[in-house]
């Protein structure tokens, strides 16, 4: 079986593709998110709803932009976190000796 660090040199692990909220208003959001564009669709020109779908990619790009600083920044902070609570350990061990 590979290690986790060689699926992540070779790619194989991407946990973006593979994430799906189970909180249950999510399904109920992407819902009304969806009936709402239907409604837009409707109600612009074509060139006004592929301008809006447009901000709208904009705007996911930007949002998963976040999310992968905020995925890496937790990861730093529970690495450090551990580095912390290991330096600790060793200072304890040693102070029972």
């Amino acid at each position: 079986m590979k290690g986790i660090l060689e699926a992540l040199y070779y790619g194989e692990i991407r946990s973006e593709e593979k994430i799906v909220p189970t909180d249950p208003e999510y399904r109920r959001i992407s819902k009304k998110i969806y009936e709402a564009m239907e409604i837009w669709k409707e109600k612009l020109s074509a060139d006004d709803f592929n301008q809006l779908e447009s901000l709208l990619d904009l705007r996911g790009q930007s949002e998963s932009m976040y999310a992968t600083a905020s995925f890496t920044n937790g990861l730093q902070l529970g690495a450090l976190t551990m580095i912390e609570i290991y330096a600790a350990k060793e200072e304890l061990l040693n102070g029972l000796r």
